[in-house]
């Protein structure tokens, strides 16, 4: 009787869990816009990417010791490598990958990684379920414009109360991709949500000491997302309003901000308007609330000699700078490769001497560099008065000379984002420049042309082409 009457309740609810399940499982491939497919191809791309490059990483290294140590081996592939996992496994793995160097797309007005938040779990469990390319791509783009719908609804308040937005919005995205690969009822993934509802963390304390666990929320999300959409498949029962019901998610991780959640940001037009296909990918391997600081600093290297700098203020979003200006004199002093994503003073004064911010700007030897160094304890950060946050991650850098002479730029939208999203030409040159870290160029290529035939091919195919024997 319980089942039952639980069930009856979800069917009828108007709730957003509701909407984003009756949503989902009506979700035909042939319902998504081909501009919408085409930037979900551009998207994973660019992940897989990332994912292939931090391979080149200790980090990456560990973490799939520790996944092998989880189950011993499996069916899933694991992104540029040999390894095959359990599913659950692999997805924590991929998760890693990923999200490991942070230089994975952005929704920028949801403040959410959402490619991070879904592809864990959509291309790892639809591997394990032998799934075709345009079931992938169908329960990815449903997975993405609820991750994105959900962050938006919040108005970045998971930010401002110590949490990972990703790190929370994952669990959801993945148990609404589960759920439809496994081709769930309404119903069910209404509980597949309340259930992941249960899981859903990610605080932000890394950022304290250069921590890996940021890189760990999406993988772990994607865990919790398959085992949501598991249970709920065989009828274990999840509360029907798992945002915002009474000690639901906004309730309980937002405290004061939650009333300030946009409900209707959930639900408006869905369907019809894909949030997700905004998704900016990132130039710089950095936190992308610096971005347009960093453009800024970029074009005024142009116009400088270093040793003529006496001193720089960096002018960027006021709500973004407890997490990547503050405390001040940690900033300005990165010791770790993750200590100096979130640093606006240490990017800001990399881009100033050097013209630019790539992966190299993370190494030891980069983060050594004295000049950088000693110019990062002179970059000064303020609240950006001009700022476009959080339509777009503005910035502004001005310097002063050591003769008196000042120069400004703003940057209003940031590379990467908007106007200046990133042609597919571009996506494919980030991508093999990523990709060349960890493996051969005609690898690079196999992988290249699998995810943009996707949608014509199984995901068993595309999986087989990012498998790679790093010994070989």
């Amino acid at each position: 009787m319980l089942d039952a009457r639980h069930n009856a309740e979800v069917t009828t609810s108007n709730g957003p869990a509701n909407s984003l399940a009756r949503f989902t499982a009506d979700l035909r491939y042939s319902d998504i816009p081909a501009s919408a497919i085409d930037r979900a191809k551009m998207l994973i791309l660019d992940a897989l990417g990332v994912g292939l490059a931090s391979n080149a990483y200790d980090y990456a290294e560990r973490a799939v010791a520790g996944a092998v140590a989880l189950g011993g081996s499996g069916p899933c592939s694991v992104i540029g490598r040999s390894e095959r996992l359990p599913a659950r496994d692999a997805a924590l793995a991929n998760g890693v990958l990923i999200h490991g160097l942070d230089f994975d797309d952005t929704h920028l007005t949801s403040i959410v990684h959402p490619t991070a938040a879904c592809l864990p779990c959509a291309l790892t469990f639809a591997e394990s379920l032998k799934a075709s390319g345009q079931s992938l791509l169908t329960a990815y783009a449903a997975g993405m414009e609820a991750a994105v719908r959900i962050g938006g609804s919040v108005k970045g308040g998971f930010h401002h109360v110590g949490f990972h937005a990703t790190g929370v919005v994952a669990h959801f995205s993945s148990s609404i991709i589960a759920s439809k690969l496994l081709g769930l009822p309404t119903e069910r993934i209404v509980a597949a949500q309340g259930i992941a509802a249960s899981t859903a963390a990610g605080i932000q304390v890394f950022l304290e000491e250069g921590a890996w666990t940021k890189r760990f929320h999406p993988g772990w999300a994607a865990v919790a997302g398959i085992t949501a959409a598991r249970l709920s498949e065989n009828g274990f029962v999840g509360p029907s309003r798992p945002y915002e019901g009474k000690f639901g998610l906004f309730q309980t991780h937002l405290h004061e901000h939650a009333k300030d959640v946009d409900l209707s940001w959930m639900s408006d037009r869905l369907g019809e308007y894909w949030h997700f296909a905004d998704t900016a990918i990132k130039p710089y391997p950095v936190c992308h609330f610096i971005h347009g600081c960093a453009d800024a600093a970029i074009e005024l290297h142009q116009e400088l000699d270093p040793e003529d700098i006496a001193e720089v203020e960096a002018f960027l979003p006021k709500d973004t700078l407890h997490i990547i200006a503050e405390p001040a004199n940690s900033k300005e002093r990165p010791t770790t490769d993750y200590e100096a994503k979130f640093s606006a003073q240490f990017v800001v004064a990399t881009c100033l001497i050097k013209g630019r911010f790539g992966l190299p700007e993370l190494q030891a030897e980069a983060l050594a560099d004295p000049q950088v160094r000693d110019l990062a304890t002179r970059v000064r950060c303020h609240a950006d008065p001009d700022s476009a946050f959080p339509k777009f991650f503005s910035g502004g850098v001005r310097v002063t000379t050591r003769d008196g002479r000042q120069l400004t730029r703003h940057v209003r939208v940031n590379s990467g984002a908007g106007e200046r999203a990133l042609p597919l030409e571009g996506v494919v040159a980030k991508f093999m420049a990523s990709a060349s870290l960890a493996v051969p160029h005609w690898k690079a290529e196999e992988i290249r042309d699998a995810v943009l035939q996707l949608d014509t091919i199984s995901v068993e195919q595309l999986a087989k082409a990012l498998r790679y024997d790093r010994r070989t």
